[in-house]
Parts: C-alpha cells; sequence; structure tokens
C-alpha cells in the first residue's frame, strides 16, 4: 500500500476532527447492518400492506378483476426486470445515494397509491413501487460485502433477509390494525343504496334455488336466508325475478340495503357449518374470538360491525366493504416511514468504511479480514475515493455456469415456496376443511419456522465455509436444503391430519429460508466489484419464478380441485424445488464472475 494511500485511510479513520484511532474497532458495522435490516422490513410492509387492501382498492376505485391482477402483476415484472441495473447503477454511481434513493422513491410511490383515482395512476405508481424496489436487494448485497468481514457474511446476509420476512409476517396485521384506527367504531356500519353494488345479484344468491329446498350443505346465502322475515323475504324475491333494469335500480339497492340491515341487528349472525370456510379480516376474528371462546360479549356497537365483516366476506362482489376509507391514510403512513428510513440510511451509511468517520482503523482492518496493525489491501478505497465507474458486465453473467446454475435454484425454489404464501388457506379449507380461528392459527405457524431458519442458515453457510472450505460451504446449504422442501411437500401426499399438513408445510418453510443466507452469500463471493448486477440477475429469475407461480398453480388445480389436484401441485412443487436442489449443488463459489478479456 503507497504511503499516500496509507495516510489517506488512517486520517479518515481518525475522524473528522483528528482523535486518535481506538485501539478496539468500533461497531458501526453493525449499526449498518441494523439499518439495513429495517430498510428490508420496510421494503416488505410497503409490499404487501397493498396485498391486503387490494379488495378496497378495487372497490373505491371500480376495477376490474383483470385490471387488479395487472395491479398485482405489473409491479413483480417491473421488480424482476429491474434488478440487474439497479445493482450495476448502485456500484457505479454509489450505494448510499442510490440505495437511499430508492428508498425514497418507492415510499413516496406507495404514498401517492393513496391518492390514485384511477388506473391509470395506480399502475403507474405501481410500477414505480417495482422498479424503485428492485435496488434493494441486489445493493444491499454489495453493502454486505463492503462492510461485514468474509467469515460474517452469510448471517449478515440472513438477518437482512430475515427483515425481509419479518415484514411480511407483520404488514398483513399492522395493516389490519391501522385500517380498524382510521375505520374506528364509531364510524357507521348501516348499509345504503350506495354499498350494496349489485342488488339484484345479491338478491338471486340470497333467494333458494327451489322453495323449501334443503339439500346440500349449508351456505353463507342459504344462513343469511333463514334469518329474514317473510316480508324481507317478499322483498328479495321481487327483486330478484323483477327486469334487470329495475332489479339493478339505486331503489332496489336501497330496499336490499334495509333487508341486510335487519341482519346487522340480529343475535348472532356466524354460523360454522355455513361460513366456516369464510375470509375473514383480522378485526372480524377478534370479534369471532370473543362470541365463540369466551371473553368480553361484543357490545351494541361491536356486533353490527363484527355482521357487517361477516357479510363482506361471505358476498364479497356485491355487499361494500367498510375498510374502504381507510386504505388511502394506510398508504399514506407506510410512505412517510419510508421517508424516515431513506433519511437514516444516508445518514448512517457510507460506501466503505473508510468513508464513515465512526469507523477506526481497528474496525477496517476487522472488516477486511487483515491483522492487527497490519496495512490495509492497496486496492481498499479511502475516505478520498470516488465510485469507480464499471460497465454493465451483462457478457460476463450470461457466461457464468455458476450463475446460470444459481438462477435456475433461485427460479425453482420461489416456484416451490410461494404455495406457502398464497395457497395454504385455501387448500386447509378444501382439503381439510378447517374452521377459521383455527385456519388463523395454523397459517401463522409457516412464516416462524421460516425466521428460525433465516437465522440458523447465515451462521451454518459461515461455518461450513471455515469447516470444509468454500465450494461446499456455499454448495451444501443450498442445494440440501432444496431436498428438505421436496421431502416435506411429498410427506403431505400422506398426512390425513392438518396438524401434520402444517407441520411438513413448516418444514418447507424452515428449509427454504435455511438456503437463503448461503445462496446470498455465495452471489458476495463470485461478484468481487460487480456483486450489485451479480446479486440482481439471481434475483431476477427468483422472483420470474415467483411471477409465474400462481398460474402454474392454478392450471395444476382447475377451477374445482380435488384432494388428487392437491396431490398433483405438491409433486409439481417437490420437483421444482429437487431441480433447484440439484443446481444449487453444483455452484462453485470459488469461480468468480469474470469479464471477458
Amino acid at each position: 500500500m503507497s504511503d499516500r494511500s496509507e495516510t489517506a485511510t488512517k486520517s479518515a479513520s481518525a475522524g473528522q476532527f483528528g482523535q486518535p484511532e481506538s485501539e478496539r474497532p468500533t461497531s458501526i458495522r453493525r449499526m449498518v447492518v441494523a439499518v439495513t435490516v429495517g430498510m428490508a422490513v420496510i421494503l416488505y410492509l410497503d409490499r404487501f400492506c397493498v396485498s391486503t387492501s387490494e379488495r378496497y382498492i378495487k372497490e373505491d376505485l371500480g376495477l376490474s378483476e383483470t385490471q387488479i391482477s395487472w395491479f398485482t402483476s405489473v409491479f413483480f415484472w417491473a421488480y424482476a426486470l429491474g434488478q440487474v441495473p439497479a445493482g450495476w447503477f448502485g456500484d457505479r454511481a454509489g450505494i448510499r445515494w442510490v440505495l437511499a434513493g430508492y428508498i425514497l422513491l418507492w415510499s413516496l410511490f406507495t404514498g401517492f397509491i393513496g391518492l390514485a383515482t384511477g388506473v391509470v395512476m395506480l399502475l403507474t405508481m405501481r410500477v414505480g413501487c417495482g422498479i424503485a424496489q428492485a435496488g434493494a436487494f441486489p445493493l444491499s448485497g454489495s453493502l454486505v460485502r463492503r462492510w461485514v468481514p468474509f467469515q460474517n457474511r452469510g448471517f449478515a446476509s440472513g438477518l437482512v433477509a430475515l427483515g425481509g420476512r419479518l415484514g411480511a409476517v407483520i404488514a398483513p396485521l399492522l395493516t389490519g390494525y391501522l385500517m380498524i384506527s382510521f375505520v374506528p367504531l364509531s364510524t357507521p356500519v348501516q348499509l345504503d343504496g350506495r354499498t350494496i353494488l349489485a342488488p339484484q345479484a345479491l338478491a338471486k344468491k340470497l333467494l333458494p334455488s327451489k322453495p323449501d329446498d334443503k339439500s346440500g350443505p349449508p351456505t353463507p346465502a342459504s344462513h343469511v336466508w333463514t334469518l329474514l322475515t317473510s316480508a324481507d323475504q317478499e322483498t328479495l324475491r321481487e327483486i330478484a325475478t323483477a327486469d334487470p333494469e329495475i332489479g339493478s335500480t339505486p331503489d332496489s339497492a336501497q330496499r336490499v340495503a334495509d333487508v341486510m340491515n335487519h341482519i346487522l341487528n340480529s343475535p348472532k349472525l356466524f354460523d360454522e357449518a355455513s361460513m366456516g370456510r369464510l375470509s375473514l379480516s383480522e378485526e372480524a376474528v377478534s370479534f369471532l374470538k370473543r362470541d365463540t371462546l369466551g371473553g368480553p360479549p361484543l357490545t351494541e356497537v361491536e356486533r353490527p360491525r363484527f355482521h357487517r365483516l361477516i357479510l363482506e366476506s361471505a358476498f364479497r362482489n356485491e355487499v361494500g366493504k367498510l375498510y374502504v376509507k381507510g386504505w388511502r391514510p394506510v398508504l399514506f403512513v407506510y410512505g412517510f416511514a419510508g421517508v424516515a428510513v431513506a433519511f437514516l440510511f444516508w445518514f448512517v451509511f457510507r460506501d466503505w468504511p473508510a468513508k464513515q468517520p465512526w469507523c477506526n482503523l481497528a474496525e477496517q482492518r476487522l472488516i477486511a479480514g487483515v491483522a492487527e496493525n497490519a496495512a490495509l489491501p492497496a486496492d481498499l478505497p479511502t475516505a478520498t475515493s470516488k465510485p469507480t465507474s464499471t460497465k454493465l458486465p451483462i457478457l460476463a453473467i450470461l457466461r457464468s455456469r455458476g450463475l446460470m446454475l444459481s438462477s435456475i435454484s433461485q427460479f425453482g425454489t420461489n416456484v416451490a415456496w410461494l404455495f406457502l404464501l398464497t395457497s395454504l388457506p385455501r387448500y386447509l379449507i378444501e382439503v381439510h376443511d378447517v374452521p377459521i380461528l383455527k385456519r388463523s392459527l395454523m397459517v401463522s405457524l409457516p412464516p416462524l419456522a421460516g425466521i428460525a431458519g433465516m437465522l440458523l442458515g447465515g451462521r451454518l453457510t459461515d461455518w461450513l465455509t471455515g469447516v470444509i472450505g468454500l465450494r461446499w460451504g456455499r454448495a451444501l446449504p443450498m442445494g440440501l436444503t432444496r431436498f428438505g422442501i421436496a421431502i416435506a411437500y411429498l410427506a403431505c401426499l400422506w398426512v390425513e391430519s392438518a396438524w401434520w399438513a402444517i407441520a411438513m408445510v413448516a418444514a418447507a418453510f424452515f428449509f427454504v429460508d435455511l438456503g437463503v443466507g448461503a445462496v446470498w452469500a455465495y452471489m458476495q463471493d463470485v461478484g468481487g466489484r460487480h456483486v450489485g448486477p451479480v446479486l440482481g440477475w439471481g434475483n431476477m429469475w427468483g422472483n420470474i419464478g415467483a411471477a409465474v407461480a400462481n398460474p402454474l398453480y392454478n392450471f395444476v388445480l382447475g377451477e374445482h380441485p380435488t384432494v388428487r389436484d392437491w396431490n398433483n401441485l405438491f409433486i409439481v412443487c417437490a420437483g421444482m424445488a429437487v431441480v433447484s436442489g440439484v443446481a444449487g449443488l453444483a455452484i462453485n463459489a470459488n469461480i468468480p464472475v469474470e469479464e471477458p478479456s
């Protein structure tokens, strides 16, 4: 290392005011990782709060099912395709400014969704969220490589990924709480002509197909019908059989609303036999627990609100949503929170340890992996170094066998993993007929197993690398954990108990996250000065896997899946996990991604 570079480095480590270097390493690296974990939490909060609000957005803006499906899809495609450019731009222009800017942008776009008045603005803001969030994990990978010692990179990477998992777990709960806050108990719950979205369709749904027909399993509609007075039944029968122009008038909507308002004040609306398959909001579930498991009885204000929430779930396309008044301020809150995180990240983080005035020379040596009192590597940036202009290494990425295998592994993992997020509640309903309260408990358990896997996975790959070397220290966790996913899914073919099914699904979630630390660490190992675009490339293929997963599930299951169809889906997910595992075992972290000469 040159005298000038070493002097500059020591000057930077001494701080801006010339204090002498401390003998013990400072812990700024831990603060940097902690802020990055916070960034990952807010990333997933902003991503999944919109999923929770989706039904209310659809109603408020009058969107079709096709338009709301595009609202979901455009984000993932923008997010996936923005990965590599975002990683390259951050490495080229400086992670501090670029990532802080990305956090700021996606937070503003999230808040602006709350201002949307139509589908064009809604989709534009969602595309903006996808493009901005695309920079988060690629640049976090570069950040961890620069700020964390080699022997701890897997653990640090696992912590950042864990932040995302925590955000995903917190999002529906926090969003539900905020919705309740912005739509308090004092909000009127009575229905009117505006909140009956399809009066004739609702009347027809409630009307029995045949008079006094009691055959077949009870449904929410059949149960509600039994609670109506003869006069109310006659009113619905008249509207259901009227000319469509008459049956859809504001007057008809108000008449249906008057009938349904009688239901709001009935002694007890919820019936497990007919309504056990509904998907209720968090607030409705809390009311149901009090109503069925004991506790303080529902008040005269709470019971009509509970019944309104039940009717909304039972007749999703016909009864307006109470929370439609609350989705906009919820998004404003998340937007403001993200802006605060962006400024916190900018304040704490620097592109390199030598540029952070709080990071002393001893900590810089620790991060670089050099002995105490030894000189830092000559090519390590100093406090005065400028970002290096680099070309996007697209040819090197395309020619890398290891990245191809890693991309296949991430694609297959996400195709298998998305089942745990999107299809598990439906599986519990259709195969095991799990009641609402038990179902709400069951679906909360697998993510907890994932959190345990995430915490252990980083330590596992770091330990294995120290014991058996870099090649297998990364490959074994990436490969064997995916075989664990496959075994867990295949075990679901023979389970008859819903709790055993949850145990197997939780095991699958555990194995998914047990390998995440190794995936990130591998990208940091082989990426060199191109960690951003290299990690972005793998993350892109993982998100393409997530984008195609649901259409694949729907193809396998069909409109009315049987137990055999669900078993076929488990086999498909297990097969994708096996493909992922084989590809993961074949990677070699000793072979870097090199630009062609």
